[in-house]
C-alpha cells in the first residue's frame, strides 16, 4: 500500500502541533516496513528519500496567503498518481487531499488538528482568504473518506462544525509523544543562556502567539504569583501584529513590577527546550481552544505537572489531581473561544499556579506520574497502529 502524507508543516519547518504529529505519525509508518510513505510538503525540497517539498508558485506571489496556499495543494495533488490514499493535515493541505481523491480516484482521509469555525479570529489574519480556508475545509471534510480526531472532544467539535458528516466516518485516534526525545535532561548552561535561573522556581508557557493559545489571559494571571518565581515564555510566530503588540504590552507591565520575567521569540531547537522545561517547576497551558496540546504530552514527558485550561481534548491529556490541575471555564458560544468571565478565568488560572508552587512536593509526584502516562497511553507506536487501522477501514 502506498500513502501520500499531505501536509504544510515538515522538518524543518515545524511550528506548531500538526506538524509535530506529522512528523511523528511518519516515521512510526515508514518503521512498520509494509507501507511506502510519501510524503508532500510546503517549502523547499527536503533531503530525505521519499518525501518532496513544493515551493509557493511564482505566478501567486503577492496574492492572498489563502490563494498561495490552493496554488501549492494543486501542485502536490497532481503528483499523487499511484498512491493508494492520501492522508491531509490541517485545512492548508485538505484541497490536495480533497483534489488528489477526485483525480485519483481513491480515499482521502483527514486528521483534524483544528477546525476553521472554532478559530473566528483568523479573518484577523488571512482577510478574505478565511472565507477561502473556511470553504475548503467544508468541502474536504464533509467529502472525506474519513476523518481522524485527535481527541473525543475534538470528534464532538467535528460533528457540531460539520453537522451532515456521517458520525460512523469520523474516528478518535490521539496524539502522541516520542518519550525518548523528550525525557527529563537538565542542562543549566543552556537555561543560564536565555536569563533563567535554573535555583528559581519557574512557570514556563511553550506556544505560537494566537489567539487560541490565551497568552494574554496568562500575562494578567502571572500579575499574581509570588515574586521569586521566573515567569518563561517561550512564544513567538505572531499571527497578527495587533496581539503582538498586545502581548509587548503586558509583558513590559510585567518587567515593570517584577524580576525573572524571560521572553523567548525564537522557535527553540527541541534539546533547549526540553533543557528549560527540565528546569522548570510547572508548565502552563491557558488555550481557550485547544483539540488536544501536544505541549502539554511534552511537557509531561519531561516529568513536568501542568496547569491547563479543561477545554476541548486537554482533559483527555491532562489527568486532573494526578498529573496536573484543570482551570474550568465557561466559554462563549460563538466559535471564539472566548471565556464568558475574563476576570474569572484569570482568577482561577491564577489560583491553580499558586496552587501548583505552594507544594513542590505534590508538584514533582505529578510531573512523574505524567510522564508515566506519556508513555503508557500516548506512544507513537500505537498511534500508527490505530491509523493504518482507519486507512484499511477505508480501503476496497
Amino acid at each position: 500500500m502506498r500513502v501520500d502524507i499531505l501536509t504544510k508543516e515538515y522538518p524543518p519547518a515545524i511550528y506548531g502541533g500538526a506538524g509535530v504529529h506529522v512528523a511523528e505519525l511518519t516515521k512510526a509508518l515508514r518503521a512498520r516496513g509494509d507501507l511506502e510513505v510519501m510524503v508532500r510538503c510546503f517549502g523547499e525540497p527536503r533531503g530525505e528519500e521519499g518525501t518532496t517539498g513544493y515551493p509557493d508558485l511564482t505566478e501567486l506571489k503577492g496574492a492572498n496567503a489563502a490563494l498561495q496556499t490552493m496554488g501549492v495543494d494543486l501542485a502536490m495533488a497532481a503528483d499523487t498518481a499511484g498512491a493508494d490514499l492520501v492522508h491531509s493535515h490541517t485545512w492548508y493541505a485538505n484541497l490536495a487531499g480533497h483534489t488528489a481523491s477526485l483525480l485519483q480516484g481513491i480515499p482521502h482521509v483527514i486528521s483534524a488538528h483544528s477546525l476553521e469555525p472554532l478559530r473566528p479570529w483568523k479573518a484577523e489574519q488571512l482577510g478574505g482568504g478565511y472565507r477561502l480556508s473556511s470553504w475548503i475545509e467544508k468541502t474536504s471534510y464533509e467529502a472525506a473518506a474519513a476523518v481522524i480526531a485527535v481527541s473525543h472532544g475534538m470528534r464532538a467539535d467535528i460533528l457540531r462544525s460539520y453537522p451532515s458528516i456521517d458520525p460512523d466516518r469520523v474516528q478518535v485516534v490521539h496524539n502522541g509523544i516520542d518519550s525518548e526525545l523528550w525525557r527529563p535532561q537538565r542542562n543549566d548552561e543552556i537555561v543560564r543562556s536565555h536569563g533563567v535561573d535554573p535555583e528559581r522556581p519557574a512557570v514556563i508557557f511553550v506556544g505560537r502567539i494566537t489567539r487560541q493559545k490565551g497568552l494574554p489571559y496568562l500575562l494578567r494571571a502571572a500579575r499574581e504569583l509570588p515574586p521569586e518565581v521566573q515567569l518563561v515564555f517561550c512564544a513567538g510566530a505572531p499571527d497578527t501584529p495587533e496581539i503582538l503588540a498586545e502581548v509587548e504590552g503586558l509583558i513590559a507591565d510585567l518587567r515593570a513590577t517584577r524580576d525573572g520575567v524571560v521572553w523567548i521569540a525564537d522557535m527553540l531547537p527541541r534539546e533547549q527546550v526540553i533543557a528549560l522545561l527540565t528546569a522548570s517547576t510547572v508548565f502552563v497551558c491557558p488555550s481557550i481552544y485547544e483539540p488536544l496540546g501536544i505541549v502539554n504530552l511534552e511537557a509531561m514527558a519531561c516529568e513536568l505537572p501542568v496547569v491547563a485550561t479543561a477545554t476541548g481534548g486537554i482533559p483527555e491529556v491532562v489527568a486532573d489531581g494526578q498529573t496536573g490541575w484543570l482551570v474550568p471555564i465557561e466559554q462563549v458560544q460563538d466559535g471564539t473561544g472566548t471565556p464568558t468571565d475574563p476576570d474569572r478565568f484569570v482568577a482561577d488560572l491564577a489560583a491553580a499556579l499558586n496552587t501548583s508552587l505552594a507544594d513542590l512536593t505534590r508538584a514533582r509526584e505529578f510531573g512523574i506520574a505524567g510522564r508515566a502516562r506519556a508513555i503508557d497511553e500516548f506512544s507513537w507506536t500505537s498511534i500508527g497502529e490505530s491509523t493504518l487501522e482507519v486507512y484499511r477501514s477505508v480501503l476496497p
